[in-house]
């Protein structure tokens, strides 16, 4: 294990000498490489990133980076996920090879398609849910023993290869079967492509329980759905400053600790014209929640043709601009001396795009 020969080494801080060093020998080579030192890199240019076997204890400095695709981090010394906030970019990220307990830190990484986490100490696999994109997750090598947290992978509908070998749970006697039945659409596990055959036999004999699996995943999705509608009306209603306002909920709120109020409730006769007195309050406030959505949707229209008015005056403008500027180059046309060209376009755009560059940066 690679990153455990540095551990008689000195920890190493992520700073600013470190990502410059790299960037540079990483960035264009010989006249390319000439001319873009001579421009300067900025590290928002960046797109490729490699950091391996720096003895490194923590993730940090990165913010800058922030149109990085490709992550290289594998033999460190890292311990924790953390530091990757701004890498929003980020399709392919490698942490394998480190002492990684837990996943954790990759909430934002939404465009994330392959995560390697090979050779470390995890023993869960969860807090993945953001990473909608993912096709390829290296898990090998870790301390994963519970065959449930395969369960938890059926959420990633476009994951394609699965990589699980070298942990506790690997060494069941029906591992393999009922990743299978369970990750149906996986082709790779374990650096092999699965049989379709023995996927089938898979499903056939663990039908049960994926029906009882399925039924409860479609409970959940439909609470999931019905809560995501709520909040959606919630927000509308906020928006319109009447939520809460399509019921009794204000007058039970009000009444709720109102200790003096609860107590003449309970005498004879004052139930019934509290009531009353209720059905009354609760009718006003229907009035004020229609009366406020329909007002919403008067600001919203007006709105709308403000924004309109707003863009056609700016294309209007626009039009007028591009008028004026060929009008002013037909009365003024000015040639200058022609110069040699030096280097051609695609030599200075393949100078930016060689190692992990922008190449439309700065256009």
């Amino acid at each position: 294990m690679m990153n455990r020969l540095y551990n008689s080494l000195e920890p190493r801080v992520m700073d600013d000498d470190m990502l410059k060093l790299a960037v540079g020998e990483q960035g264009p080579q010989e006249e390319a490489g000439q001319l873009a030192k001579q421009e300067g890199i900025l590290f928002k240019d960046v797109l490729s990133l490699q950091l391996d076997f720096q003895n490194i204890l923590r993730i940090d400095n990165l913010w800058q980076f922030e149109n990085l695709r490709k992550l290289q981090l594998d033999n460190n010394i890292i311990e924790r996920i953390e530091g990757l906030e701004n890498l929003t970019h980020l399709v392919w990220l490698d942490l394998s090879f480190n002492n990684i307990e837990a996943i954790e830190g990759l909430d934002t990484l939404v465009n994330l398609e392959d995560l390697s986490l090979f050779n470390n100490r995890i023993s869960k696999i969860d807090s993945l849910d953001a990473l909608v994109k993912l096709q390829v997750l290296s898990l090998g090598n870790n301390q994963i023993s519970n065959m449930m947290n395969i369960i938890y992978l059926r959420r990633f509908k476009d994951l394609r290869a699965l990589g699980l070998s070298g942990n506790p749970m690997a060494e069941a006697e029906d591992y393999r079967m009922l990743i299978w039945a369970y990750l149906p659409d996986l082709v790779y596990l374990d650096s092999r492509r699965i049989d379709e055959h023995m996927k089938e036999q898979a499903e056939i004999k663990h039908q049960y329980s994926i029906d009882e699996l399925k039924h409860r995943e479609n409970l959940i999705r439909v609470r999931l759905e019905d809560e995501q509608a709520r909040q959606k009306e919630l927000e509308e209603h906020k928006a319109a400053f009447v939520e809460h306002l399509n019921g009794s909920f204000l007058f039970d709120s009000m009444y709720a600790e109102d200790v003096e109020g609860n107590k003449l409730a309970c005498l004879p006769s004052v139930g019934e014209l509290l009531e009353a007195y209720k059905d009354k309050f609760v009718i006003i406030c229907l009035n004020i929640f229609e009366y406020g959505l329909k007002q919403q949707e008067k600001r919203k229209a007006e709105l709308d043709t403000f924004n309109e008015c707003i863009h056609e005056a700016i294309q209007e403008n626009q039009e007028q601009g591009k008028q004026r500027i060929a009008k002013f180059e037909e009365k003024h046309v000015l040639v200058g001396p022609t110069l040699p060209v030096l280097f051609p376009a695609s030599c200075y755009v393949g100078a930016r795009a060689t190692v992990g560059l922008n190449p439309m940066e700065g256009q």
